[in-house]
């Protein structure tokens, strides 16, 4: 169980960070700021950086301004201390496909140095949450999409790090394993992880504690997804309008003489 207090400061703090690949601008003075214990998700449209923005705070890449900063410490200047509090699934994570779902975790472990005291339990635990533990024999090739995802994670949670970043995990699952793995999601914050996910179901949305909404490199509204939707039919229409709404400002400015 994560320890958190309740005037601890946020887990991850991002300040007016901006990123552009060559001409492109991946993201423009996004802030924002995530409490620990909670599930932040990160919506919007295709190419408006949550990527980007979750590589940022896995470290994968420096900001070209701005800071960020996760458990008070700055993922540029003490990044060797930041990669053990954070575990990051990216959209194609790198299984083994011709090792075992049993050696794919074991490697994990090798890899994050789990005391051998502790490898039982944890890969009990963890295959377990996944629904795993009758397949360890089998090929992670030969797995289906769904428990493919559910054993990345298994995989990423072995440290159990207190920051899970997860970039459109459950992309392209089938509806029954990615209720499974939102279940999984759910465990990890009562025991006290803190979550941001990135996704591109509404309905994994409404299960976040706060949305930010992204739109063209930058975020357009961060709340919780009552107060996004609120006077709007669902959470889509909402998104839906704001977009509409910065689009045409975009539109109108452009055209003014």
């Amino acid at each position: 169980m994560i320890a958190l207090s309740s005037d601890s400061p946020p887990m991850v703090e991002v300040k007016n960070v901006s990123v552009r690949f060559n001409t492109v601008e991946a993201l423009k003075d996004v802030s924002l700021a995530v409490d620990g214990g909670n599930i932040f998700g990160l919506v919007g449209s295709d190419g408006a950086g949550k990527s980007t923005l979750l590589r940022l705070i896995a470290t994968m890449i420096r900001p070209a301004q701005g800071t960020i900063s996760i458990s008070g410490l700055n993922v540029v200047t003490e990044r060797q201390k930041i990669k053990n509090l954070i575990g990051y699934m990216p959209q194609r994570f790198g299984l083994y496909q011709d090792l075992s779902v049993e050696e794919n975790i074991d490697f994990f472990m090798d890899i994050f140095n789990i005391p051998q005291a502790q490898r039982k339990i944890r890969k009990d635990k963890y295959l377990g949450f996944s629904n795993l533990l009758p397949f360890m024999d089998r090929l992670a090739g030969n797995l289906s999409g769904g428990m493919k995802q559910k054993l990345g994670l298994a995989c990423v949670l072995v440290h159990e790090p207190k920051l899970l970043i997860l970039d459109e995990p459950t992309n392209g699952v089938d509806p029954v394993s990615r209720s499974e793995f939102w279940e999984i999601l759910d465990n990890m914050k009562q025991e006290g992880m803190t979550i941001m996910v990135s996704t591109a179901y509404l309905d994994e949305g409404e299960k976040c504690d706060q949305l930010a909404l992204m739109h063209k490199a930058v975020i357009l509204e961060s709340s919780s997804p009552a107060l996004m939707r609120q006077n709007f039919a669902n959470l889509e229409e909402a998104m839906i309008e704001k977009i509409k709404e910065v689009d045409k400002g975009l539109v109108d400015d452009t055209f003014q003489f």
